[in-house]
């Protein structure tokens, strides 16, 4: 179990680091909009490319940050009945649907998704838009993204295992950390507080 507990430990750290960075492809989607509105508007000049790099980016960001969702536990869950069970139960219909719903349905996507991806980058398909891009990029995040999240639920699966027996604690516990907002606003608040003693 302790092998599997470093892969896991491996696998959160890998969608940990992807999440914190994957903010920054919907700020390149908003500019990227942003800024192809204006050219329309001010210069009457359009391009499908622009539309389509924002879908690209947009569709890359969702993809590849589901599995940093599914780690920090805000995935969509219906809790009607799981709630009102013992924290035992709960874990172990977390470790049924990771075995019994996302795996089949992460490789199922993984099966039919990778041909996909590899038949248009080897016949270099292109948008049928005029002066639309090539669709390989966001071919690939098909498989990417199901990838992650397949590892991630792995990753899940193995912590709530291990938490079962007794190994760990329980994983679904949400560590509360401090946003960079909340630090500084607390940071303003103790300064003031500074401030007003000495005054």
């Amino acid at each position: 179990m302790n092998a599997l507990l470093k892969f896991s430990k491996a696998v959160d750290w890998l969608n940990g680091q992807i999440g914190k960075y994957v903010i920054w492809l919907i700020l390149a989607s908003t500019l990227i909009s942003a800024i192809n509105a204006v050219v329309r508007k001010a210069f009457n000049v359009g391009s499908n490319a622009f539309l389509e790099v924002q879908w690209y980016l947009f569709a890359a960001s969702f993809m590849l940050a589901s599995a940093y969702t599914l780690l920090n536990g805000e995935h969509v869950k219906i809790d009607v009945i799981s709630s009102k069970l013992s924290k035992r139960a709960q874990i172990w219909i977390d470790v049924f649907g990771f075995t019994f719903f996302l795996t089949p349905v992460c490789l199922a996507i993984l099966w039919y998704g990778i041909p996909f991806f590899l038949k248009g980058y080897h016949t270099g398909e292109m948008s049928s838009n005029a002066g639309g891009l090539i669709r390989w990029p966001v071919y690939l995040m098909m498989p990417l993204g199901f990838g992650l999240i397949l590892l991630q639920g792995w990753s899940e699966l193995i912590k709530r295992l291990a938490f079962l027996q007794g190994l760990i604690d329980d994983p679904t516990v949400k560590k509360i950390e401090k946003t960079a907002e909340e630090d500084l606003a607390e940071a303003i608040r103790q300064l003031a507080e500074a401030k007003s003693k000495t005054a």
